[in-house]
């Protein structure tokens, strides 16, 4: 029967960065030209402030870029996710096809400043992703697992 081997760690990675970025002395990366620094909560971080951390995202998003087909990568595994601008509760409509975990239950996605969030039937966020590049968002579930969104 095979058995892992070695240690498992879990941590929070770094935010993405602009390909072709070197970071400075400090190991910071600067920011991209065009791009703004937002500021935002971990869902699971304590209530006090203490967790609040600042991305750098690319270029605004809008909705017209988002609709159509989109390659998703999550839990290990990669599946299709469809958008729509159909008006749906949580924003546009937006259907999976064979998606493991929380990417399973996305039934609809809207554009919320530069970030795109997807959102289950009932309009519960399921995950939020920030643009890593031209036609790529990573982001992460509200579970805690990564999510990519590529064309």
């Amino acid at each position: 029967m095979p058995a892992p081997s070695g240690t498992v760690t879990s941590g929070q990675l770094p935010p993405p960065v602009q390909p072709g970025m070197t970071p400075d002395a400090q190991g910071n990366f600067p920011a991209a030209p065009g791009t703004e620094d937002q500021t935002f909560m971990d869902p699971n971080a304590p209530s006090d402030g203490s967790s609040i951390q600042s991305v750098t995202t690319a270029a605004p998003v809008t909705r017209e870029a988002m609709v159509g087909a989109w390659k998703v990568t999550t839990g290990g595994s990669s599946c299709q996710m469809f958008m729509a601008l159909t008006k749906w509760t949580g924003g546009f409509r937006a259907a999976s096809r064979g998606c493991p975990g929380d990417a399973a239950n996305v039934a609809a996605w809207d554009v919320q400043g530069q970030q795109v969030v997807l959102s289950d039937s009932g309009g519960n966020k399921v995950a939020t992703l920030f643009s890593s590049g031209n036609g790529s968002f990573n982001g992460q579930t509200t579970s805690g697992a990564a999510i990519t969104l590529s064309r």
